[in-house]
């Protein structure tokens, strides 16, 4: 079974910099897309990044030149480094996996994906 567990998040200041981590384990595809979504209260999930098992990555406009999604596929892990960071980046943040191209499906959707980690809490403070 998969399981994801995210961490890295925090309190930051505005223009700081997290790193955000996913742990995967009970993957077996050999081919998947992996993404991070953020989530603040009343408001819908949403897309920010996702990374294709071989490489090739997607960004939402709003995490373009700021974020920077990459993989460990060794280790099965999953990373976002966030720079600049604002206050209205602030959200829970979700890794997901879904056993399917990137570009086959819209990534920043969160119903087509099909295990989801627990969240970790990134606060960015002005």
């Amino acid at each position: 079974q998969v399981q994801l567990v995210e961490s890295g998040g925090g309190p930051v200041q505005a223009g700081g910099s997290l790193r955000l981590s996913c742990a995967a384990s009970g993957i077996t595809y050999t081919s998947y897309c992996m993404g991070w979504f953020r989530q603040t209260p009343g408001k819908e999930r949403e897309g920010v990044a996702a990374i294709h098992s071989s490489g090739s990555t997607v960004y939402d406009d709003s995490a373009k030149g700021r974020f920077t999604i990459s993989h460990d596929n060794a280790k099965s892990a999953l990373f976002l480094q966030m720079n600049g960071l604002k206050p209205e980046d602030t959200a829970m943040y979700y890794c997901a996996i879904q056993p399917q191209l990137c570009t086959a499906f819209p990534w920043y959707l969160p119903n087509w994906y099909s295990y989801w980690g627990q969240g970790t809490q990134v606060t960015v403070s002005s």
